[in-house]
């Protein structure tokens, strides 16, 4: 059985965002860590979603939206547990201004490549990341690079409440291997 872990953004999203109503329309699909309101403290939202992650044995598939996809990269750049895959969409580019707080490892855990099968959903009128920025992130990370065209962030204000795509792109990553070839699990650094 495979185990589904939302990675929220910065905040809370609204009721009619994808995660959100996948959340409350799917038992299986958990919040890791529940979402909350400002300030997002990324070394808090990665150490609940190491707890997340480590709670059970059975594999688990992230899917984080924005600042989640931070989150997550920074997760799997500290840390191992039992990860199949991960959707990574609308992830913000970090500048040296974002966010407040981010450290030197930061920086490098986003250069490396995630140890588990990935896929970077990017759009090309994101706010928080041109096109080619989310392009490179998708290469660092070894992750497939979907092309949603002029989608904003993905989000309630974009116009994505329901997404079909989103949900077939998900059961494609269930149904993958643990470990994509090329992705060797990294030692443990917890």
């Amino acid at each position: 059985m495979t185990r589904f872990l939302l990675v929220p953004g910065r905040g809370r999203p609204r009721p009619g965002h994808w995660q959100q109503r996948w959340a409350d329309a799917r038992p299986d699909h958990r919040w890791a860590p529940p979402p909350s309101g400002p300030p997002f403290r990324l070394d808090e939202r990665v150490a609940a979603l190491h707890a997340a992650v480590t709670a059970d044995d059975e594999p688990a598939v992230l899917i984080a939206h924005s600042a989640g996809c931070l989150t997550t990269v920074v997760w799997a750049a500290r840390h191992t547990g039992p990860v199949r895959a991960a959707l990574l969409v609308a992830p913000p580019y970090v500048g040296p201004d974002w966010p407040s707080g981010t450290d030197a490892g930061v920086a490098v855990a986003l250069g490396r490549r995630l140890p588990f099968r990935s896929v970077l959903v990017a759009s090309r009128t994101d706010p928080h990341a041109t096109f080619d920025q989310s392009r490179w992130y998708a290469e660092r990370w070894g992750a497939e690079l979907v092309d949603l065209g002029p989608a904003g962030h993905v989000d309630t204000g974009s116009g994505y409440g329901p997404w079909p795509e989103g949900e077939r792109l998900v059961a494609r990553l269930a149904a993958a291997p643990e470990a994509a070839p090329g992705h060797p699990r990294p030692p443990d650094r917890a």
